[in-house]
């Protein structure tokens, strides 16, 4: 086969390698495909070289040029798999086997193009060096996209869980929502039943007083019936009759004394003010014995993962529980949380109880910014912890101090112009401590605790304020 050319395998049609041949009576060979679609529409059949008339519209199959076409494409592809694995390890220009590598080109080269002019004065290596050189130097380069995929792939775990997490919160937030909304309802729901439960006591009442009333009139007016009834038949007798029965008709009608004339009593009609003037103005202001007010909200997502919060965001406590997902949100200071409003101005004030908890701390936490290149924040924080109370600041040495009394109740006060942040027992009002510093990045709420006794934000009371036009 290997002194055969390609064209003596080509269909003369498709000049490519046959491909299913078919032989005329001529003795020409096409493919099946080509003869036939050359054919399409003619009304003569005729051979697409020498034109000379075919007499079979389905001419035999070549199978002898099959068979030799089939062993030609074979060793073609043979041919070609041993040129493509010698071209690897052979000079393409000298044939020689490539051993050394050329520094200067970056290239494998044999020994002949090493004495060569193109290669003069170039620098060389064995190709089993050179080799080695560059793995250790990609394996280098490879290193930071592995480190990137490391970082990526942690990053997209913390993305899988928080995913996970995300659903958890939504389910109970949901729930706490319909819990919240349900007490709201049976409030509403009651104070609805206890109106209207006083408006149909008060519609009884004074139905009955009226209706007693009726009943009084309607004996009175039975009886003045009866008389002028009684009267009128006399006055129609006859005369004689009427003369014989007068001195006694006269007497039983002065017997019926004269009532006075009858009134309708006052306030014999529903209290309608009463029940409906402003009535949902009322309803709210009765509403606010049952309303929740928190001065400080705590923010779930900035809590260590072996806190939790309560469901009103409102205490805090420590609970081993599961590995929660990275969160940026959450702040640096084990086992703290923060408020979900920062203060940058003005004066604030949050009470907390911390009952019988024998391990926390209060304060605040600023802010992080980059100053000089490096991020920072600032601390400011009472401890209770081992029976003593100290006071610490991220600018400032521990200081332990002089208080000797339980406290369970301690007030926050925050003046942020002035840079005041003072603590005091609120039961006592006796002063704990005060920290002096110019405030300048915003200041969160923090709360800190190992201990699994909750640490609360006392409510305010709310008061409901109306606005009398001037």
């Amino acid at each position: 086969m290997s002194f055969r050319g390609e064209e003596d395998f080509s269909c003369p049609v498709c000049h490519e390698v046959f491909k299913d041949p078919v032989v005329l009576s001529c003795s020409h060979s096409f493919c099946k495909d080509c003869l036939q679609k050359w054919w399409q529409g003619k009304k003569i059949l005729e051979c697409p070289c020498c034109k000379r008339r075919s007499s079979k519209s389905d001419p035999p199959r070549n199978l002898a040029l099959k068979n030799l076409c089939e062993a030609f494409l074979e060793e073609r592809g043979e041919r070609g798999r041993k040129a493509s694995e010698g071209s690897e390890s052979l000079c393409s220009l000298h044939g020689e086997k490539l051993k050394i590598f050329c520094l200067d080109h970056q290239q494998p080269v044999c020994v002949i193009c090493r004495d060569s002019k193109m290669h003069n004065n170039h620098r060389f290596r064995p190709i089993d060096e050179a080799a080695q050189e560059h793995r250790e130097e990609l394996q280098k380069s490879l290193k930071p996209l592995k480190e990137k995929l490391e970082a990526f792939e942690e990053v997209k775990g913390s993305y899988d869980q928080i995913v996970k997490h995300i659903k958890v919160q939504a389910q109970s937030t949901e729930k706490e929502i319909k819990e919240q909304f349900k007490n709201l309802h049976q409030f509403l729901y009651n104070e609805e039943k206890i109106r209207i439960a006083n408006l149909k006591e008060e519609e009884e009442q004074k139905a009955k007083i009226v209706k007693a009333k009726i009943e009084g009139l309607s004996r009175e007016i039975g009886g003045l019936l009866n008389t002028i009834r009684a009267t009128e038949r006399e006055l129609k007798a006859e005369d004689v009759s009427f003369l014989e029965n007068y001195k006694a008709a006269v007497k039983k009608v002065q017997q019926r004394p004269l009532l006075p004339d009858p009134e309708l009593i006052s306030g014999a009609l529903i209290d309608v003010v009463k029940h409906l003037g402003n009535l949902t103005f009322n309803v709210w202001n009765k509403m606010k014995e049952e309303v929740f007010y928190s001065p400080v909200i705590l923010d779930p997502n900035t809590a260590d993962p072996e806190l939790v919060v309560s469901d009103n965001l409102s205490s805090v406590k420590s609970v081993m529980r599961k590995q929660l997902p990275s969160n940026p949100e959450r702040t640096k200071f084990s086992c703290s949380v923060l408020g979900s409003t920062g203060f940058n101005s003005g004066t604030h004030k949050w009470d907390v109880d911390v009952g019988n908890n024998k391990d926390w701390e209060l304060g605040v936490l600023g802010e992080c910014s980059q100053t000089g290149g490096r991020l920072q924040s600032g601390l400011w924080r009472i401890l209770f912890s081992n029976g003593k109370f100290t006071a610490f600041s991220s600018s400032d040495v521990e200081k332990d101090l002089p208080v000797k009394k339980d406290v369970r109740r301690i007030r926050v006060h925050l003046d942020f112009d002035r840079g005041k942040l003072s603590f005091s027992d609120l039961g006592t009002n006796a002063h704990i401590h005060t920290f002096t510093h110019s405030f300048t990045n915003t200041l969160f709420p923090y709360i800190y605790t190992e201990n699994p006794l909750p640490v609360k934000i006392l409510p305010l009371k709310v008061t409901v304020m109306v606005e009398k036009n001037p």
